[in-house]
Protein backbone atom coordinates (compact mmCIF):
# COMPACT_ATOMS: atom_id res chain seq x y z
CA UNK A 1 0.00 0.00 0.00
CA UNK A 2 2.93 2.28 -0.25
CA UNK A 3 3.65 4.85 -2.86
CA UNK A 4 6.67 3.92 -5.42
CA UNK A 5 8.83 6.39 -3.81
CA UNK A 6 7.82 5.50 -0.15
CA UNK A 7 11.52 4.46 1.86
CA UNK A 8 11.06 2.05 4.35
CA UNK A 9 13.11 2.59 7.72
CA UNK A 10 13.54 0.25 10.51
CA UNK A 11 15.25 0.66 13.74
CA UNK A 12 13.03 -0.82 16.19
CA UNK A 13 12.78 -4.57 15.91
CA UNK A 14 13.51 -6.45 13.08
CA UNK A 15 10.29 -9.20 13.21
CA UNK A 16 7.91 -6.36 12.98
CA UNK A 17 8.64 -6.33 9.07
CA UNK A 18 7.66 -9.29 7.54
CA UNK A 19 11.05 -10.20 5.99
CA UNK A 20 9.70 -12.27 2.83
CA UNK A 21 7.05 -9.51 1.73
CA UNK A 22 9.55 -6.92 1.93
CA UNK A 23 12.27 -8.36 -0.09
CA UNK A 24 9.75 -8.90 -2.70
CA UNK A 25 8.39 -5.20 -2.54
CA UNK A 26 12.48 -4.28 -2.93
CA UNK A 27 13.29 -6.35 -5.40
CA UNK A 28 10.21 -5.46 -7.78
CA UNK A 29 11.28 -1.97 -7.22
CA UNK A 30 7.31 -1.51 -5.46
CA UNK A 31 8.48 0.94 -2.97
CA UNK A 32 11.78 3.34 -3.37
CA UNK A 33 13.92 1.39 -0.60
CA UNK A 34 14.54 0.57 2.73
CA UNK A 35 16.57 1.80 5.77
CA UNK A 36 17.31 -0.80 7.87
CA UNK A 37 19.24 -1.35 11.21
CA UNK A 38 17.68 -4.78 12.67
CA UNK A 39 16.39 -7.43 11.63
CA UNK A 40 15.13 -11.26 12.18
CA UNK A 41 18.96 -12.47 12.59
CA UNK A 42 21.30 -10.77 13.91
CA UNK A 43 24.20 -9.70 13.12
CA UNK A 44 23.03 -10.24 9.52
CA UNK A 45 24.18 -13.04 7.71
CA UNK A 46 27.05 -12.25 5.60
CA UNK A 47 25.20 -14.59 2.55
CA UNK A 48 21.48 -12.32 3.51
CA UNK A 49 19.79 -11.25 0.68
CA UNK A 50 19.42 -7.64 1.80
CA UNK A 51 23.14 -7.37 1.49
CA UNK A 52 22.67 -7.56 -2.54
CA UNK A 53 20.16 -4.83 -2.92
CA UNK A 54 20.86 -1.70 -4.21
CA UNK A 55 18.01 -0.06 -2.69
CA UNK A 56 18.65 -1.02 0.76
CA UNK A 57 21.04 0.50 3.56
CA UNK A 58 21.72 -1.53 6.13
CA UNK A 59 23.61 -0.48 9.25
CA UNK A 60 24.62 -2.95 12.25
CA UNK A 61 21.95 -2.15 14.71
CA UNK A 62 23.54 0.78 15.58
CA UNK A 63 21.66 3.37 14.01
CA UNK A 64 20.82 5.22 17.47
CA UNK A 65 24.63 6.10 17.18
CA UNK A 66 25.14 9.89 17.51
CA UNK A 67 27.06 12.60 19.12
CA UNK A 68 23.75 14.10 20.62
CA UNK A 69 22.63 10.41 22.33
CA UNK A 70 26.00 9.78 23.71
CA UNK A 71 26.14 13.89 24.82
CA UNK A 72 22.90 13.16 26.90
CA UNK A 73 23.48 8.85 27.82
CA UNK A 74 26.79 9.19 29.26
CA UNK A 75 25.98 11.93 32.11
CA UNK A 76 22.97 9.94 32.70
CA UNK A 77 25.05 6.51 33.35
CA UNK A 78 27.25 8.42 35.68
CA UNK A 79 24.62 10.11 37.69
CA UNK A 80 22.92 6.60 38.35
CA UNK A 81 26.45 5.07 39.10
CA UNK A 82 27.21 7.76 41.67
CA UNK A 83 23.52 7.59 42.70
CA UNK A 84 23.45 3.80 43.26
CA UNK A 85 27.04 4.37 45.36
CA UNK A 86 25.37 7.07 47.39
CA UNK A 87 22.39 4.54 48.58
CA UNK A 88 20.61 7.51 46.55
CA UNK A 89 19.28 5.69 43.29
CA UNK A 90 17.88 8.22 40.63
CA UNK A 91 15.75 7.15 37.43
CA UNK A 92 14.39 3.87 39.18
CA UNK A 93 12.68 1.67 37.44
CA UNK A 94 9.52 -0.37 39.07
CA UNK A 95 7.66 -3.34 37.91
Amino acid sequence: MLKPSALLINTSRGPIIDQGPLLDVLRNRKIGGAGLDVYDIEPLPVDHPYRKLDNVVITPHLGYVSEQNYRTYFPHVVEDIRGYLDGKPVRVLTV
